[in-house]
């Protein structure tokens, strides 16, 4: 039998949606508000769902203790309360958008997974606007 274990966590961030190969003007009209050079910060919302067979002995897809650690480990600390674009490594040159922030938080988490396991992300940046990403 399979299932899906889903663990919510929230992380806060600034960003700035740019290129720093465009001009202000095409950074503006592509960008709009986000191209802010002041930045700007969202609540962001997120889903971490690992997939697999359940194991008979325990019951459990993956023990929800060690996915709220590695999310807090490897997500919440690099990214809570951070200027996404200084001073988290992976978007030095990767503009930070959700959908860029998804797959960075796919490629964080799963190396640490068994690869049995099939994992999606969910983030949401506004109550009203999310990303899914599977490492599709």
């Amino acid at each position: 039998m399979r299932a899906t274990v889903s663990r919510k966590a929230h992380f806060n961030a600034a960003h700035r949606l740019y290129r720093k190969d465009w001009s202000f003007e095409k950074n503006d009209q592509v960008f709009g508000k986000c191209n802010n050079p002041n930045y700007h910060g969202h609540n962001y919302e997120l889903i971490v769902s690992v997939t697999g067979e359940i194991d008979k002995e325990t019951g459990f897809v993956i023990d929800v203790k060690i996915l709220k650690e590695l999310i807090e480990s490897e997500i919440e600390t690099a990214f809570d309360h951070k200027n996404l674009n200084l001073e988290v490594l992976e978007f030095e040159s990767l503009n930070p958008t959700a959908e860029n922030i998804a797959v960075v938080t796919y490629n964080k988490l799963r190396p640490h997974l068994e690869k049995r396991l099939d994992l999606e992300i969910t983030l949401y940046e506004t109550p009203r606007n999310f990303v899914r990403y599977s490492g599709e």
